[in-house]
């Protein structure tokens, strides 16, 4: 029977056997990497690339598109086929290749530096890099945009991130365990953050809880935080459309389940709970009506105690209204806004969660009520109580290689550390 490769393992067996120094001494940078930008974060994937290894920054697309698919540029490349020293360039700016460097600071750990950063430079100065880099990350000039506090954003993120010139250090991450008893598949996803844009969120599930955790932030919320924390126990049940349409209903609803949240907290009833099966998930939801808000321009934060029990038991209780084939109508209450009027008009389920929001410099945080809304497998969204406001997600529609955790114990490790350096 003849067995068929697929070209890239083709090409990286070729290339371990004709470049094998080179491959070897750099195998351990390929997978998914966080880079080290203050609370911007990143995701860098590095891969086996023709005849080079590829650094490529994934970029969200431009905001407020976010169904449309990621967009991505080259940071640097290493030539394979040297059999002594591998030659490194920077990709960065609009001048072509340049020399650069490679340190591998330890397996989950590599530092890039440019040597030649004037290569970044643009005859036209900082005012012609600033427009070429607005263009490039918001997809308009700084006269497309009225909002004076996005404009602000926009301003401060530029002169952030362009002071690093490439000379950046990363951090390995991996992409969540998936189990066939998950809500929906695990993974990255585009989020809508008001002012501040697209960015990444990975979705994972912790037993009876989901958490989608930043990895690109902004300075209220940065890259590494808890953005989103879902109960899976407390789903909600929405009202007709007439009553989804009242922001005050959603509102009573959202705060009725907090309230019970809290004494089942004060009760031991979260770890009692745990054990309880679908019919514990059962007397925990008896909350009809929801509508929803906003996307956050403050953040989700927050790292609650791990959560036991059967996953299994919380999801298999929530689908039965989507089993029938039926979706039920969704429409946003008055007043809550949204960066994308584009959202699905019907969705599985919902359920009972919270968010967290910052001040600027993370300061004050605070994890606040909200709702999860599940439209599809590839869609979600988050309605943020506090800010009324509405945040959309789509998920990120990219195969990534050398990226999958070692084990779960090694995944939970790397939430926590990203988080923490944000912290």
């Amino acid at each position: 029977m003849m067995i068929w490769a697929e070209p890239w393992e083709l090409l990286e067996s070729s290339l371990l056997s004709k470049g094998s120094r080179v491959l070897h001494r750099y195998r351990h940078i390929l997978g998914l990497w966080q880079p080290d930008i203050g609370p911007y974060g990143g995701l860098l994937n590095v891969v086996v690339d023709g005849l080079f290894i590829i650094g490529w920054m994934y970029l969200p697309p431009h905001d407020p598109h976010v169904n449309d698919p990621m967009r991505f540029k080259p940071l640097f490349r290493i030539h394979l086929m040297e059999r002594k020293a591998a030659t490194v360039e920077c990709m960065y700016g609009h001048k072509g290749p340049h020399h650069g460097h490679i340190q591998i600071v330890k397996k989950d750990e590599f530092s890039t530096k440019c040597n030649q950063t004037d290569h970044h430079r643009m005859s036209g100065g900082r005012q012609e890099e600033f427009r070429t880099w607005l263009r490039e990350e918001w997809g308009r000039t700084l006269e497309d945009i009225f909002h004076e506090h996005m404009q602000e954003l926009i301003l401060m993120k530029f002169i952030y991130t362009s002071q690093y010139d490439n000379c950046l250090t990363y951090r390995r991450i991996y992409l969540p365990p998936s189990r066939p008893d998950d809500l929906i598949k695990p993974g990255l996803f585009k989020g809508t953050y008001g002012s501040h844009g697209l960015e990444i969120v990975m979705l994972s599930f912790h037993g009876r809880r989901a958490r989608g955790t930043k990895i690109t932030g902004d300075p209220n919320i940065p890259a590494g935080q808890q953005t989103v924390e879902i109960d899976l126990r407390h789903q909600i049940q929405l009202p007709d459309l007439e009553n989804q349409r009242n922001f005050n209903e959603l509102s009573r609803i959202v705060l009725e389940v907090r309230e019970r949240v809290r004494q089942e907290q004060q009760e031991g009833g979260y770890e009692a709970g745990e054990g309880r099966g679908r019919q514990g998930l059962r007397e925990s939801q008896p909350s009809p009506a929801q509508p929803r808000a906003e996307a956050p321009s403050r953040g989700p934060d927050g790292t609650p105690a791990e959560d036991g029990g059967e996953p299994g038991d919380a999801v298999a209780a929530a689908e039965q209204p989507a089993q029938s084939g039926q979706g039920q109508p969704f429409v946003l209450p008055v007043g809550v806004s949204s960066r994308n009027e584009d959202y699905p008009r019907t969705c599985r389920m919902c359920f009972y969660g919270t968010g967290l929001i910052a001040g600027h410099g993370f300061t004050s945080p605070e994890r606040t009520p909200g709702v999860f809304i599940l439209f599809d497998e590839d869609r979600f969204g988050f309605v943020w109580l506090e800010l009324k406001s509405f945040s959309l997600y789509s998920r990120v529609q990219a195969t990534f290689r050398n990226a999958d955790a070692p084990s779960p114990q090694a995944f939970d490790e790397m939430l926590k550390n990203i988080q923490s350096l944000t912290s």
